[in-house]
């Protein structure tokens, strides 16, 4: 739905050409007739931004994990069999990739009835594993943590590995831009700590006036992403002591050049900022997987849950100043990208073996 999702395939797609193997990318909602995939992302872009409650109150129906009939994505998906089965034959590929969990579904129901003539390798890119992600109609599941791989091996009974996050090379090294940032903090706003800000491409969060005003406050310098949402960022740079941004291509020059990131999905740009070395402090988390995947990661020491302002302002206290608990957070955090194996090397993997058969 949002950039994270096409973020990752594109990253796959890089890492495969790199190797010398042709892949590509497919938007499984663009897969959907009369332009029913594009009418979908508009209904949740609009519920996640005016009525996050309704999308919490669909994932706790549909998505969240546990016991009990639920259900299925299946008869939405099968919408877009057809199409995914001509695409397949006419590139003439050796294994689907799905990284959403609509694609998910497709994929597993035509496994499972026989109409998807290739493997099918589901790279779960979310910390937590909602029931779309686990069809057990897909032949192996990548995961980023060991938590979630066995879930994915529980419900489906299918192999599943650790590979950790997928980012691009350029956040895992020193980032050029971040001298250039650094100078715009310091000029512009002199003594003050830059934090980092996000609320997704879409420009969706939950109170960030409040937050951006707190920090502020406390002597911060709130650096607000707020994606493509340009209302969103006209309001916000109204707020003293704010630079609010739209979207930005340099993310590693900015993470390289602020203390600290104050997240609310637990998605992309987290993974992006542990690979960075950028300590993640989650507050206020939108509902649904977002919440879940947050917690998942406080849960695993690689960030921390804010609950109240308080504690916000105690966490970034501790984690913007240098020092031992700022350097293990980062380390934790970037443990996470030495994954049991390389999510290339195991789809190529499945492939493999399903074309010596």
């Amino acid at each position: 739905m949002g950039a994270g999702h096409d973020t990752v395939a594109a990253e796959l797609v890089r890492r495969a050409g790199e190797h010398g193997h042709r892949a590509s990318t497919v938007d499984v909602l663009s897969l959907l007739p009369r332009s029913l995939g594009r009418w979908l992302r508009r209904g949740y872009q609009v519920s996640v931004r005016h009525a996050p409650w309704t999308y919490g109150a669909i994932y706790h129906a549909f998505l969240r994990p546990g016991r009990g009939p639920r259900p299925s994505g299946v008869p939405l998906a099968r919408l877009a069999g057809d199409r995914l089965r001509e695409l397949v034959e006419r590139d003439r590929v050796d294994v689907v990739v799905p990284v959403f969990h609509l694609a998910a579904q497709l994929t597993g129901h035509l496994r499972a009835s026989g109409l998807l003539p290739v493997p099918s390798v589901v790279y779960v890119i979310e910390f937590g594993t909602h029931r779309h992600w686990l069809h057990p109609g897909n032949d192996h599941f990548l995961c980023l943590t060991e938590q979630a791989a066995q879930e994915a091996r529980r419900a489906t009974g299918r192999p599943a590995d650790v590979t950790g996050p997928v980012v691009a090379p350029r956040f895992t090294v020193p980032a050029p831009g971040a001298a250039r940032w650094g100078q715009v903090f310091a000029r512009k706003y002199p003594g003050r700590t830059p934090v980092l800000m996000s609320a997704g491409a879409w420009g969706i969060a939950s109170r960030p006036h409040t937050t951006a005003r707190l920090l502020a406050g406390h002597g911060y310098l709130p650096v607000v992403l707020c994606g493509r949402n340009d209302r969103l960022r006209t309001s916000l740079a109204r707020v003293p002591g704010t630079l609010a941004l739209g979207w930005q291509e340099d993310m590693p020059g900015l993470m390289g050049a602020t203390r600290a990131l104050v997240d609310n999905a637990g998605g992309l740009t987290a993974v992006q900022a542990l690979a960075a070395g950028l300590p993640v402090v989650s507050h206020r988390p939108l509902p649904g997987h977002f919440a879940q995947g947050a917690r998942r990661m406080a849960g695993l020491g690689v960030s921390d849950m804010a609950e109240d302002e308080a504690e916000l302002l105690a966490d970034l206290t501790r984690l913007t100043r240098p020092g031992a608990e700022r350097e293990l957070r980062i380390a934790r955090g970037r443990e996470l990208f030495h994954g049991e194996s390389e999510p290339l090397d195991r789809v190529l993997a499945v492939a493999a073996a399903d074309t010596g058969k």
